[in-house]
């Protein structure tokens, strides 16, 4: 409870020889002093000194600041209130800190479904944007290395196929330019409306196998497959000289002892993935 500044000086002008007053403000040591400062007075010199205190008392109370009596006399009661306040505001603190993860969480299951995950390929690769430079330029010979070049980068990427067939029909290879199409559907590449009206695979639809590849749902089986396959067997015939000269060198080093039978079992399994 709030001590009352004006109460407390009327107690001690009043009962101040018996130290009402300072048992008022919770100084119960202070109000026994008094008490016994009475009853000493009384015995000794027949005077209550503590009465002339108590009238000091008095008048120290009315002239002091109401700032100063509640620093002095109300200070419990401010650290408690002080306390309840920050205990609400680490209680309302908690509730959000446990609120925000949540809101979080059902803000990013929103854009999670509001924004598809699309595929993604490698954005550096030079060879695919001069493959695209060369194709426009009509150089196709050059725009069918770059495009090879860019596979081995992204071997996935449907639009590279796709490119590799337009450039392969222009370049009136119908066997490859099957092959790689059928790959780049393999891939994803779902337009097929570009497949029916694209200037470069003109070539490609007047051949007699196209129907049959168009109604297989743009795939071959069977023989057609085995060559259309073996079509692109020249193409791979430098990686496997590559692989092989990198495989012998491999076998070289750990004959060598430079590489030990653990590290050639590694690097044998890296180049050939």
């Amino acid at each position: 409870m709030q001590k009352n500044r004006v109460t407390a000086a009327v107690l001690a002008f009043l009962f101040g020889g018996f130290g009402i007053h300072k048992f008022y403000l919770r100084r119960p040591g202070e109000g026994f002093l008094f008490v016994f400062l009475t009853m000493m007075g009384l015995r000794i010199m027949g005077l209550p000194i503590s009465v002339v205190l108590g009238f000091f008392d008095a008048v120290r109370l009315l002239t002091m600041g109401d700032q100063e009596f509640d620093q002095k006399y109300n200070r419990g009661n401010q650290n408690r209130t002080r306390r309840s306040g920050s205990s609400s505001r680490r209680n309302v603190r908690s509730r959000h800190q446990t609120q925000a993860p949540r809101r979080n969480s059902r803000r990013f299951e929103r854009e999670y479904r509001r924004k598809p995950v699309k595929k993604s390929y490698p954005k550096s690769n030079p060879f695919k944007q001069s493959g695209i430079r060369k194709f426009k330029d009509y150089d196709i010979k050059g725009a069918i290395e770059d495009f090879t070049k860019a596979l081995k980068i992204s071997p996935n990427d449907p639009a590279l196929h796709f490119n590799l067939a337009s450039s392969y029909s222009l370049n009136e290879e119908a066997k490859k330019s099957f092959y790689h199409l059928q790959k780049a559907i393999e891939n994803g590449f779902n337009d097929f409306e570009k497949i029916a009206t694209h200037q470069a695979l003109a070539f490609l639809r007047i051949q007699d196998e196209y129907e049959t590849f168009k109604e297989n749902g743009y795939k071959f089986e069977g023989s057609l497959k085995a060559q259309i396959e073996a079509s692109q067997g020249g193409e791979n015939l430098l990686d496997e000289d590559i692989l092989l000269k990198q495989l012998n060198k491999l076998d070289e080093l750990r004959r060598k002892g430079l590489l030990s039978e653990e590290e050639f079992v590694e690097q044998k399994k890296r180049l050939m993935s």
